[in-house]
């Protein structure tokens, strides 16, 4: 079992246009750097209603996003942990058996990789502001993610360790278990 560690940014923002800013150097720093697989983002936007909605995301292609084509990675991960009925534009992110199966396998990797008072914090963090974003980088990048990040009111980093491998298979074993049971 191989773990990888990773860094988890959330920054807090008042406005969308800064935190979709920030995402937007988050991944020129990564496509400068030849990391674009490297990292996986979210942008989160609480709404009028109470409820948060995932305006953006970038998910890593060589990890369970892009094998399984359901465009989940561990930012994604990570918000459903902390709000479990997020939202993609106007429909919840398990919207779809498949969908759900496969996020819900991504998910609770994301949340057993960092501690409940990690997650904890990340969540408050997080209920601070209007407008939060999520980045979850490998530890060599961490300085310049963090700095990338400067419209944000406040940051907060954790460490998150996870198998992505032990991911990719959870995920496909969930897919193919709801694919399995619509036939």
């Amino acid at each position: 079992m191989a773990i990888d560690t990773f860094i988890v940014y959330v920054g807090v923002y008042d406005e969308l246009a800064d935190a979709e800013a920030d995402y937007a150097v988050v991944k020129e720093l990564h496509t400068k750097a030849g990391l674009i697989d490297a990292y996986d983002a979210a942008v989160v936007e609480h709404r009028d209603d109470g409820k948060v909605k995932i305006a953006h995301k970038h998910e890593t292609p060589t990890r369970v996003g892009g094998v399984l084509g359901g465009g989940v990675g561990l930012a994604t991960g990570l918000v459903v942990a902390l709000f479990p009925f997020a939202a993609i534009g106007g429909g919840l992110l398990a919207a779809t058996t498949a969908g759900g199966a496969v996020l819900g396998a991504v998910t609770g990797h994301a949340a057993m990789g960092m501690s409940r008072g990690d997650l904890k914090e990340l969540g408050e963090h997080l209920d601070a502001g209007q407008v939060g974003l999520v980045v979850v980088g490998v530890a060599d990048m961490g300085a310049k993610i963090e700095q990338a990040m400067r419209r944000a009111k406040k940051t907060e980093a954790k460490e998150l360790k996870a198998d992505t491998a032990e991911i990719e298979h959870d995920a496909r074993a969930a897919s193919n278990v709801d694919s399995d049971a619509g036939t």
